[in-house]
């Protein structure tokens, strides 16, 4: 649902910006090939040269970026300042910010990954976060209370297209119902009456094939979609994949488009193109 105080809600800010920007999540991945490819160094610096270029091509022009956490995180204390920086210029910039950290823990421990992400007073708020909900989906209430509070979103892991997924997600619980069809009825409640769009997401992942068994409509919310390009999943499969949830997809594209840096013009070109194609499809 959506509420007429506070900030604006994340899946209304979100459907604007795939409207008038393309349906496009672009990945800032800089793990040591990628900086490896670009002439960089696999330090802090070429960390931050990666990072800054890429929002520089892109922060103005597309929907989402992503950047993956633990690129940052493993040079420590610094890297996660070039994360702070990257987030706060990327939104500076007219990007929606989902930082990828797949966070899921329970209790205050959870209340602090919250507060680290999803509070708009710390240095690393993001429009949205990643998470996990696999120590029970009621584990992450300290996460979507503060979303809800701050205009943020959330997108829960719930298909995810690594083949090691389906022994959770596929499991079948006593009801007779997946994991992860449950995952996604909860996140259509948390979603329930919200216009335009739910700010509660699932990722569920662009190369998993028909998955018309599963109630993606009925999330009314984001579908975080990885696959795109460097996995094997085009955006012309979208249709077939996800159904009459397509127009709720997000596309996710990280190597298909970062390949061609440090070149601005080549990424920029990259990110269009795929913009545009997943346009044709959706609608």
């Amino acid at each position: 649902m959506t509420y007429p105080e506070g900030p604006e809600p994340f899946g209304t800010r979100l459907r604007r910006a795939m409207d008038t920007r393309g349906p496009l999540c672009v990945g800032i991945d800089p793990h040591a090939s990628l900086l490896r490819d670009w002439g960089l160094d696999d330090d802090v610096a070429g960390l931050e040269r990666f990072a800054r270029t890429t929002v520089e091509a892109l922060a103005d022009r597309v929907a989402v970026l992503k950047p993956q956490s633990a690129f940052f995180e493993r040079f420590g204390s610094r890297g996660v300042a070039v994360l702070e920086r990257t987030v706060a210029e990327a939104r500076e910039a007219g990007a929606l910010v989902l930082t990828d950290a797949k966070r899921g823990d329970i209790g205050s421990t959870m209340a602090a990954y919250a507060a680290t992400f999803l509070d708009r007073g710390s240095p690393l708020f993001s429009d949205a976060l990643t998470v996990s909900p696999y120590l029970g989906y009621g584990s992450l209430a300290p996460a979507v209370e503060t979303a809800r509070a701050n205009g943020a979103g959330l997108f829960v892991l719930a298909l995810t297209s690594n083949p090691e997924g389906r022994e959770v997600q596929h499991a079948v619980r006593e009801d007779g119902t997946t994991v992860a069809a449950t995952v996604l009825r909860h996140l259509a409640a948390e979603n329930a009456d919200a216009e335009p769009l739910g700010s509660f997401g699932a990722v569920v992942g662009a190369t998993l094939g028909d998955l018309s068994a599963y109630p993606l409509a009925a999330v009314n919310g984001p579908l975080l979609a990885p696959g795109i390009g460097a996995q094997g999943a085009t955006p012309a499969a979208l249709p077939a994949v996800f159904g009459g949830a397509v127009r709720n997809v997000v596309p996710s594209v990280s190597r298909g488009v970062l390949k061609n840096g440090p070149n601005i013009i080549g990424l920029r070109d990259s990110a269009t193109r795929f913009a545009d194609e997943v346009r044709k499809v959706v609608g």
